[in-house]
């Protein structure tokens, strides 16, 4: 079987796939991204599958494409990557001293001949913040670490400070809960779930 498709830039779930020894390949998607669901569950799996999709029309042969999509949810709002400092500072902010959640949806295809598998889940983590002050917010801000990360923080980074409880899987928050699709891979039939040293 060919290295897994990773349908994804995220430097995130790269790294958390080589981290596991799962042998892979990069083709992010551009697809777009439409949604139609309400339910941050159902809002990451959607995405996920659009990514998905988008790379297994492209490629061919025996193949494993994965597409992931994370957001952070709080009181019924989705916050996604923040487009300026000020954004990102107003979304730590509404953040701080409570607790949110974070949501990874999680699609692959598993395509062996005439036949394909496509199989979605999703991950539900819940993380409780420190409280941050403005000197800390604006700082963390400045630092341009926030900007590329749904919810304005990345938990593995300088964020881990203000970290004071994770309720789930912590690597859902990172980007990708790769104990699950391990699991997920194993059922579909995938071979040692794709994981080299497996």
């Amino acid at each position: 079987m060919e290295p897994v498709i990773l349908a994804s830039a995220s430097p995130r779930r790269r790294e958390l796939l080589q981290q596991a020894g799962i042998s892979f390949e990069v083709r992010p998607s551009d697809a777009e991204e439409i949604i139609t669901k309400t339910e941050p569950s159902e809002i990451v799996e959607e995405l996920s599958f659009l990514k998905c999709r988008d790379i297994a029309e492209k490629v061919l042969g025996d193949r494993v494409i994965l597409g992931a999509d994370t957001i952070v949810f709080f009181q019924g709002r989705v916050l996604g990557k923040p487009s300026t400092k000020q954004e990102a500072e107003e979304m730590l902010e509404s953040l701080q001293g409570k607790t949110h959640e974070v949501y990874t949806g999680v699609t692959f295809i598993v395509r062996k001949g005439e036949h394909s598998e496509v199989r979605t889940f999703s991950e539900k983590t819940e993380v409780t913040l420190y409280p941050m002050n403005s000197e800390e917010i604006r700082a963390y801000a400045e630092s341009g670490e926030p900007m590329d990360k749904a919810g304005a923080y990345g938990i593995q980074g300088k964020f881990a400070v203000f970290v004071k409880e994770i309720r789930g899987d912590y690597n859902n928050v990172v980007g990708l809960p790769v104990s699950r699709l391990y699991q997920e891979l194993k059922k579909a039939g995938f071979p040692g779930g794709g994981f080299s040293h497996v």
